[in-house]
């Protein structure tokens, strides 16, 4: 098994709306505003609509439930979730907090599992695929995945 490049997710975040307290951990809910997808075969900008139900733990980890949908640039509307784990470092706290500074690839735990649904027939490949994302927070807020397919 090995993992291919297959493009980057770039989300910029509205300031969290923060839910609170309750009895898996303090739910924050953050929009998605902007954002972008570049990569060899899928390009393209992001929709309104998307956001992020994170979950933060007394353990110092975020656990991610994400949706979020895109234009392509050629006309295509796809549809992507994904789970993931992020170890919120004083770094990544201050990016999310508004801070001029963020983290990079590597320097901390951040993980997804995106699956992506699409309709057009150009994209059909993308509901066959599994795919992995490794993450990093930059000052925005803004969070930025490299997204690779997994392929035999």
């Amino acid at each position: 098994m090995k993992l291919e490049p297959e493009f980057t997710y770039t989300a910029e975040l509205a300031a969290p709306q923060i839910v609170g307290p309750g009895p898996y951990g303090l739910r924050q809910v953050l929009a998605v505003t902007g954002g972008t997808v570049t990569g060899d075969r899928i390009s393209g900008k992001a929709a309104p609509g998307g956001g992020d139900w994170l979950l933060a733990g007394d353990d110092g980890f975020g656990r991610l439930d994400v949706r979020a949908q895109f234009y392509t640039d050629d006309g295509a509307v796809i549809y992507m979730n994904y789970l993931g784990l992020v170890e919120v470092t004083e770094a990544a706290a201050g990016a999310l907090g508004g801070g001029d500074t963020g983290t990079d690839f590597g320097d901390h735990y951040f993980v997804t599992t995106p699956r992506l649904e699409c309709g057009d027939a150009k994209y059909t490949w993308v509901n066959q695929s599994i795919f992995v994302g490794q993450g990093r927070v930059q000052p925005g807020p803004v969070v930025e995945f490299q997204v690779f397919r997994v392929v035999a």
